[in-house]
């Protein structure tokens, strides 16, 4: 009697096993593919939130990281928050010409010339433009300069998700996010650039900008329609410029 039990008990026992093993490799190709999804985006820092901020999905979004030229959407804010002339002329070109500049193109050069030419100069932009970080409630948010050039300007994914909500309120960083190129006219002729965003020409953009320096790594921050509704979508430390826009087009499509 015994002999027959243990002979079951043994049968029991294989048959266990040969489901384990014919479960094994769907459970390993499933375990494959979550990995696979995850490798999509190379960044250190993102999110994706919706047009009320909610976040929807994020990765270590609330660690601190170099933002790089992202820095200049809050430059252009404060400048345009002091109601200076638009048209005047700052060496040759226009305030607007030089915060189009700054916003398109990326120049820290107009940047830095429309802090110097804020109220107060420099240090007084700067000020405002920590200010106005803590207005909108930018939690461990700091900027040392008007370009991003600074390792030390600094934020989160969660914050910079606020940062671009604030500046679809302003006319100027709008059209500058939505235009794929822009001609100045200087001295010597005419100099036309194009924005450092590519898929601008394509995509329902709103609020648009990129950054770069090596403490950073590619950086984006932008606002855009989807069918799902408003996105906002924040790439923070993505390996390389061009990292950067499949990232965010894989966000975009998938959150």
């Amino acid at each position: 009697m015994n002999f027959f039990c243990n002979q079951k008990e043994k049968l029991f026992v294989f048959f266990l096993i040969f489901i384990i093993s014919l479960s094994s490799p769907i459970e390993a190709k499933k375990n494959s593919t979550v990995e696979k999804k995850r490798t999509n985006v190379s960044a250190k820092s993102w999110a994706v939130a919706d047009e009320n901020g909610k976040i929807i999905k994020s990765l270590n979004a609330n660690d601190l990281r170099s933002i790089a030229s992202i820095t200049k959407l809050m430059t252009a804010m404060v400048v345009l928050d002091a109601n200076q002339n638009l048209d005047e002329k700052i060496n040759d070109l226009s305030r607007r010409q030089h915060l189009r500049l700054a916003l398109i193109r990326s120049s820290n050069h107009s940047s830095d010339l429309l802090c110097e030419n804020y109220p107060g100069g420099y240090e007084a932009c700067v000020d405002a433009m920590n200010a106005k970080a803590r207005k909108l409630q930018m939690r461990d948010t700091s900027f040392v300069d008007a370009s991003g050039l600074n390792d030390d300007n600094v934020s989160t994914s969660t914050s910079l998700v606020k940062l671009v909500l604030a500046a679809q309120n302003y006319p100027l960083i709008v059209k500058s996010s939505q235009t794929p190129s822009m001609r100045v006219r200087l001295e010597e002729g005419y100099y036309s650039v194009k924005n450092t965003n590519p898929l601008v020409k394509n995509g329902k953009f709103i609020v648009s900008k990129t950054g770069y320096i090596r403490a950073a790594g590619g950086c984006i921050a932008l606002l855009t329609e989807t069918n799902k509704g408003k996105r906002v979508v924040v790439v923070l430390g993505s390996k390389n410029t061009h990292t950067r826009i499949p990232e965010v087009k894989y966000l975009v499509r998938n959150y």
